[in-house]
């Protein structure tokens, strides 16, 4: 979009009716058209090549991004290191051994510094890489507005607060609305679980041990069930152990997470809560039944996460390092 005066009323029409108050109309999509014009085509080829080695990664970068926007805004606060001032979001108790893709990140930025030095945020680098992510195992496109700054320090307190997979619908939903995200962008955000993978502690008490007096939850399938048991016994050396959020289609990302909700097949208790509680189940059924419905509420919602709190003008820094400060 070209910054001139007769783009300044569909600009202003534009941000009033498509973004919420949270968005900054200084975010465009051609924001690095002139000063970055290969940025897209770098960022995919990293995706691409990161997930071709392990399509697990797909899964970890989208969920870098949903940690990083839902503390302190988007703005790659969950790429920096500890420091001896300043703890980061990276050990912080959802995060600890679990948050990846680091890595991926830092060489993506590496080869855009090569061609567009001290240009493009580390934050619009990561929320490209969450959308080529998506994309790239069969997922919805969608257009994203740049300019996004670095923030230039790090929130650990906060990031013990992201939605857990152990909490009460209730609180993941107000964890949501604080964020300016509403029940249907709950619903249809926790679809991204279609893809990835969840440690047997998330949810091995549903399997053994549901209501206090060993029994397992009545919700849960009893094949589905039964299978999860094999492969997570009853005992602390299982805890890590890898299970896939979505066994259908365990590297597509589809409809399959709310078909397996429907069947009492949902993994994490939270995710079922979804079925099972009267302000979300019809929006469940209806993902279930019509893929294409998913996918385009699927994408309205990332670019409208992908919008909290961001830096921009003269806020934040262009991070040299997505693991430091300048």
């Amino acid at each position: 979009m070209e910054q001139n005066s007769n783009k300044l009323p569909f600009l202003y029409l534009f941000c009033l009716f498509f973004f919420s108050a949270l968005v900054s109309c200084q975010l465009d999509y051609n924001y690095y058209a002139k000063t970055c014009p290969g940025l897209i085509p770098i960022v995919r080829s990293g995706v691409l090549s990161a997930v071709s080695n392990e399509t697990r990664m797909a899964a970890s970068l989208l969920r870098l991004h949903f940690h990083d926007c839902f503390v302190n805004g988007c703005d790659g606060s969950i790429l920096l290191d500890d420091t001896s001032s300043t703890k980061g979001e990276k050990n912080a108790v959802p995060n600890r051994n679990s948050a990846r893709g680091y890595e991926v990140i830092d060489a993506i930025k590496a080869n855009v510094e090569k061609s567009c030095p001290a240009t493009v945020s580390c934050t619009d680098i990561l929320t490209l890489a969450a959308r080529e992510a998506v994309y790239v195992v069969g997922g919805p496109y969608w257009a994203l507005p740049l300019g996004r700054r670095d923030g230039l320090t790090a929130n650990e307190t906060e990031a013990n607060e992201l939605p857990s997979p152990f909490e009460p619908l209730d609180n993941i939903i107000r964890k949501f609305s604080a964020k300016g995200l509403d029940l249907r962008d709950t619903v249809v955000l926790s679809g991204a679980h279609t893809i990835g993978f969840a440690q047997c502690f998330t949810f091995k008490q549903r399997l053994f041990n549901f209501d206090g007096n060993g029994n397992p939850d009545p919700a849960l399938d009893a094949a589905f069930r039964q299978s999860l048991q094999s492969v997570c016994p009853n005992q602390n050396t299982s805890d890590t152990q890898l299970v896939a959020l979505d066994a259908a289609t365990t590297n597509r990302f589809d409809n399959s997470y709310y078909r397996n909700l429907v069947n009492k097949s949902g993994l994490l208790q939270s995710d079922q809560d979804l079925m099972t509680d009267n302000r979300t189940s019809s929006m469940v059924q209806n993902y279930s039944k019509y893929p294409y419905l998913f996918s385009r509420d699927f994408a309205a919602s990332m670019r409208q996460m992908a919008s909290i709190g961001v830096l921009t003008g003269q806020n934040g820094e262009i991070r040299k390092n997505c693991r430091v400060v300048n």
